[in-house]
């Protein structure tokens, strides 16, 4: 039964629970008169009682104490079980004090006598309001935790990393190491698939741990990395039954944003479209570029015509209907026993941080497909950057002191920098390198690690200094957590070399740090 007199709260449903229907039209007519607007449903036994709650699924339930094979204190009991939040206010005609209080202590929210209801529609008024403000605190409070188990791996992701880039940081200097035995295809061969799976497993790392930091600095994104970094997070959760294609129009775009942000973003759309093809399906995710006129915006949306990028994100899944689809970005609202309701609107806000705008469109048994639509500022094509040839990075016999205290990276950078025609010097830490100038005098460049712990980076340097080394140095960092320059000693020739380190990479800058003398 329906009531239409204030459209402007929003439909209440009322489970009652009453043998009499005078006394519940009587009870219904009370929140008439306070304006309240309401679907109401009427039971008398446990069967549709337990039945409603499934099906009408009510906002309230107002239950008489006693009937005929039923009674208010069982409804009670078999909404708690199922609900702890869901107000149940009593309404009766014999209530005793006892009675009333011993209701409150099993759940109910409140009680009424039928014989003097004129606070009825203010105590339903404020058992909802209660319950609303009960959930959303239930709600703040799991969001909490779920924050701090990621602050926690987080930190977690830290440490491992620098742990897990010792541990495969050799795979790429020996895999290039073996690649230069031309003259035994196998080992050549051998070398290309260790320096790869080395690569593969470096890049691992850094998504897990970019992604878990949360980087939110503007970089300059490539579709392609974008993408790669995608794959290997997905490559654990991807079920055998659901094949995945990717087709990107020009995987060397590049364009201003945030790396993590936007991969975080195709992350949370590829799991949703995993969960939604419980049977298996097909996941695409596609990139087109796009210009995008004034109507395409939407009210709300600030028009920002020109070109974009498209990314779309496609499943076979079981698709939405439309009520779904309207409430599909509202805080806390989800489809999922165990969802937030948050990682749809995370994504909504994300696109809207670049400038972007979503669009989503879905139907019961047709799949869903979201587009992302990312303006190209700050664009710019990327090719591939050239390795240069093999003559221009051998050395001249220059003297090289190598301070690294991880011991096989130590000796295997030496071994390259000897194979490449310089003389390297191996130092386990800072101490030793002082220790080795002092006998041997200053070299021509020193090759650091910046994260070392005995005798860190910055006071190795400024000793050398001391020293009278005024020659380059090569500081081996880590791009997500750089050394702070400003604490470095006045060098003139200082040049950062981003780890992992690849043996081209480490001798282009090495040939470049001795042509600036």
């Amino acid at each position: 039964m329906p009531n239409s007199l204030n459209r402007a709260m929003p439909t209440i449903r009322i489970l009652q629970v009453e043998d009499s229907t005078l006394d519940a039209e009587l009870v219904l007519g009370e929140l008439d008169a306070d304006g309240i607007d309401y679907e109401a449903r009427l039971v008398d036994d446990e069967r549709l009682y337990v039945e409603a709650l499934e099906t009408f699924r009510p906002h309230i339930v107002l239950s008489d104490l006693s009937m005929p094979g039923f009674s208010g204190q069982r409804a009670l009991e078999l909404l708690r079980v199922r609900d702890a939040d869901t107000p149940f206010i009593f309404v009766s005609a014999k209530l005793g004090e006892e009675a009333a209080i011993e209701a409150l202590r099993n759940g109910a929210t409140d009680y009424i006598l039928k014989q003097n209801p004129a606070r009825l529609a203010s105590a339903v008024r404020r058992a909802l309001s209660e319950a609303e403000a009960q959930r959303a605190a239930r709600r703040a409070e799991s969001e909490l935790i779920r924050a701090q188990r990621f602050e926690a791996l987080a930190m977690l992701a830290g440490g491992l990393s620098h742990d897990l880039r010792n541990l495969l940081q050799p795979l790429l200097l020996a895999g290039d190491s073996l690649q230069d035995y031309a003259d035994d295809p196998r080992l050549a061969r051998l070398g290309a698939l260790v320096r790869d799976c080395g690569k593969r497993g470096l890049d691992m790392v850094q998504s897990m741990l970019s992604f878990a930091r949360g980087a939110r600095r503007a970089e300059q994104v490539r579709l392609g990395g974008l993408m790669e970094a995608l794959d290997l997070l997905l490559q654990g959760s991807l079920p055998r039954s659901i094949t995945m294609e990717v087709a990107l129009d020009d995987p060397d775009l590049s364009f201003e944003g945030n790396h993590t942000e936007l991969q975080q973003c195709l992350l949370n759309l590829c799991l949703n479209a995993i969960q939604a093809m419980p049977d298996g399906g097909r996941l695409r995710i596609e990139s087109s570029r796009v210009t995008l006129p004034e109507s395409f915006f939407n009210e709300g949306e600030k028009p920002r015509t020109g070109e974009y990028l498209c990314l779309t994100v496609v499943d076979t899944g079981v698709g939405m209907e439309q009520d779904t689809l309207d409430r599909l970005f509202e805080p806390f609202f989800t489809t999922k026993e165990s969802g937030t309701g948050l990682g749809l609107l995370s994504c909504k806000r994300i696109v809207a941080s670049h400038g972007g705008v979503m669009r989503v469109d879905s139907a019961p048994g047709e799949g869903t497909t979201f587009r992302l639509y990312v303006p190209l500022t700050g664009l710019r094509e990327e090719g591939g950057a050239a390795e240069g040839d093999q003559g221009s990075l051998e050395g001249n016999a220059e003297r090289v002191l190598v301070v690294v205290e991880e011991a096989a990276q130590l000796s295997l950078l030496s071994d390259m920098l000897d194979a490449y025609g310089y003389q390297a010097h191996a130092s386990q830490s800072g101490t030793a390198a002082l220790q080795w100038i002092e006998a041997q005098g200053v070299p021509d460049v020193v090759v650091m690690d910046a994260e070392m712990n005995l005798f860190t980076g910055v006071r190795t340097l400024a000793a050398l200094v001391d020293h009278g080394y005024q020659g380059p140095v090569l500081l081996l960092a880590r791009p997500e957590s750089p050394p702070n320059l400003d604490e470095l000693p006045a060098l003139d020739h200082l040049h950062v070399v981003d780890k992992p380190v690849t043996t081209r990479s480490l001798l282009r800058t090495l040939r470049k740090a001795l042509g600036d003398d």
